[in-house]
């Protein structure tokens, strides 16, 4: 794709993270030594053995959350004597393609959606993953995740870095103030809504502008009420077209999110009527919480990154957020998130190193410990997560009844994932009917 469906990593980095690079920087290098006998380096000594190569990896990862990753694995280059030769680019999804068909393919590429991954694995330029790596990832990962990067039965890349998309923001002094409780079902968020409404406030602010990429929050939306409405099988039989975009059962799942997104009495607080939300910046879309002009904001964890500088996130603070309820939570807990996969075009013994490294708990948990990071890794120690709601958001990957799912438009072929799904959603907002914008992405979809 030309423009990354999900512009978490590059946009709107706050500047605590600024400060978590500076207060880190001098902690990490006073623990790293070149010697590789050193007690520093035990960790690292099945990666030993290449020293002096180097190994390049390209991503959708840029700016300050780049100088972090890097930070997160300088040790293991120290220890190895394995350089990595990182490149981050906001036209990943684009130029990755150029650069394999080119001849001048990385080493490593970060996958961002899993659809991606299996067009380069189908085209037969992705390597399988080495016996090490792919033992250490089924130790690491659950079968959901390792499924997104398995291709016709063989497992091409590594998850990394996860997002979880099923979070509701909130106030927690307007909470208090107002005697609001935390609702914990579908039914419970709703009386939430209409109590506010009956107070004459608009209790949702949403927003979809993304440039290029507008209409990817409310597709958000539709996949979430997707898991709350069906089961999970019939979530991968909507993401890989067994059953039609317009089937009765994604009909009644965005007629759901209607009930929200298309209520003029619900939305859009602090800014304006439901058109508005085509037009509302995502980034901005929530700023409102922190305005008093807002009660509810529907958005993933990353989105902590776009409150003013100085908010505080947590329980006790200006902003929190509570997970995005089940229609019925006696069938699990769903959630929907995101996340990226580590694949290798090349299968040199210090490019296998490097991603089976990537793959393990070390990198999980060093990278963890530098901040505005998470991993659906296992082994990550939640007591190396520090943001509030990034703790939160581990505590759900790693919560065996929690049901998971990979975000929709991301699975799907891009020409509807980030295309026609996006497009006729803003329509949608704007006033076309369910049935219409579900038959044109239907008719959409590559036969």
């Amino acid at each position: 794709m030309a423009v990354s469906p999900r512009p978490r990593h590059a946009l709107a980095i706050a500047s605590v993270l600024g400060l978590a690079l500076g207060a880190t920087a001098c902690s990490s290098g006073s623990g790293s030594s070149s010697d590789p006998d050193s007690p520093e380096c035990a960790t690292y000594q099945q990666y030993q053995g290449n020293d002096g190569t180097k190994v390049s990896i390209y991503s959708t990862v840029t700016d300050t959350e780049a100088d972090l990753l890097q930070q997160s694995w300088k040790q293991f280059e120290d220890c190895t004597g394995i350089t990595i030769d990182y490149e981050g680019s906001k036209e990943f999804e684009a130029q990755v393609g150029v650069r394999v068909d080119g001849g001048n393919a990385p080493d490593i590429a970060v996958f961002p959606q899993p659809g991606l991954l299996k067009r380069f694995a189908d085209a037969g330029k992705l390597k399988a993953l080495g016996g090490d790596t792919k033992a250490l990832a089924e130790q690491n990962y659950s079968a959901d995740w390792l499924k997104y990067a398995t291709v016709n039965g063989t497992l091409y890349g590594v998850p990394m870095d996860s997002n979880v998309k099923s979070f509701v923001w909130y106030s927690p002094k307007t909470f208090k103030d107002k005697g609001y409780e935390i609702p914990t079902t579908w039914d419970q968020l709703i009386a939430l809504s209409d109590k506010i409404a009956a107070n004459g406030e608009k209790p949702w602010c949403v927003g979809i502008e993304s440039g290029e990429a507008t209409g990817w929050p409310v597709t958000d939306w539709i996949e979430d009420l997707m898991l709350r409405t069906q089961t999970p099988e019939v979530y991968d039989q909507w993401t890989t077209h067994q059953i039609p975009f317009n089937d009765p059962r994604v009909v009644a799942a965005v007629d759901r999110a209607g009930t929200i997104l298309k209520n003029s009495k619900y939305v859009n607080a602090g800014v304006g009527d439901v058109k508005s939300i085509s037009t509302t910046a995502w980034q901005e879309s929530g700023l409102a919480i922190t305005q008093g002009k807002c009660t509810l904001h529907r958005q993933a964890n990353f989105y902590a990154n776009n409150w003013p500088e100085g908010t505080k996130i947590g329980e006790d603070g200006d902003v929190y957020a509570f997970y995005f309820p089940a229609v019925d939570p006696s069938k699990g807990k769903p959630v929907l998130g995101g996340g990226q996969f580590v694949s290798a075009f090349a299968d040199r013994p210090e490019v296998q190193k490097v991603q089976t490294y990537l793959a393990s708990a070390e990198f999980s948990n060093s990278r963890a410990k530098l901040g505005n990071w998470i991993s659906a890794n296992n082994k990550l120690d939640i007591a190396n997560v520090a943001n509030p709601i990034d703790k939160l958001s581990v505590q759900i990957l790693q919560d065996k009844s929690a049901v998971f799912r990979f975000d929709g438009s991301d699975l799907m072929p891009a020409a509807v994932g980030a295309g026609t799904f996006w497009k006729q959603m803003v329509e949608w907002i704007n006033g076309k009917d369910t049935a219409g914008a579900l038959a044109g992405i239907e008719s959409s979809w590559p036969r």
